[in-house]
């Protein structure tokens, strides 16, 4: 899957190498001064770009984060094809849970979600590029899965993103409990039963 360039800033044609330069910068960052700490200095000065890069490029240390986050989801939570909806929902939940153990990913999620809170123009490109292009994926293994015929009829796509997002997004902001084999086995239990 390819990440979209951020539209319309104006400048020079960004290079993919910088681009993910700094975006590991900011994961690495986030990882050991927090967010309050992260600042788009220390990005530039992690990555080896120029502060005016950065800049120019996403508006905020939130929007750099957001990239950086929705790259590494696209990454390492592959859209598996394992010949069954329980395999596939299994696949994929056990790679959204093996990234979510790398602690800076729900530290990074939590103060991002808080910052779209408070920044209304933030919270939609959040919802657009992070929360929406999660349930996109999953969406593509729920489809997949109703052309197979495999899908229970009682589950929209809709409804089994919320379960699934849900479960994540409350571990992730109110008990901080990781997700574990247990888990995935109660998800695709609850979400393949036929009635």
């Amino acid at each position: 899957m390819t990440v979209q360039p951020a539209p319309g800033r104006p400048g020079r044609r960004r290079s993919e190498d910088t681009r993910l330069a700094i975006l590991a910068a900011a994961i690495g960052l986030v990882g050991e001064v927090g967010y309050a700490g992260l600042t788009i200095e220390g990005i530039a000065a992690r990555s080896g770009a120029g502060k005016q890069t950065v800049y120019r490029w996403w508006p905020s240390k939130a929007d750099v984060l957001l990239d950086a986050l929705a790259t590494k989801a696209d990454l390492h939570i592959p859209i598996p094809d394992e010949g069954s909806y329980a395999a596939d929902l299994r696949a994929f939940l056990a790679a959204s849970f093996r990234l979510g153990r790398d602690r800076r990913v729900p530290d990074a999620l939590r103060a991002l979600m808080a910052h779209a809170q408070i920044d209304a123009e933030f919270g939609d490109r959040f919802r657009a590029a992070f929360l929406q292009r999660r349930r996109d994926a999953l969406a593509i293994v729920v489809e997949r899965a109703r052309a197979r015929g495999d899908l229970p009829p009682r589950l929209s796509p809709g409804t089994v993103a919320d379960i699934v997002f849900g479960v994540i997004w409350y571990r992730i902001l109110a008990t901080r409990e990781p997700a574990n084999d247990h888990v995935i086995d109660e998800l695709v239990q609850t979400l393949t039963a036929m009635p």
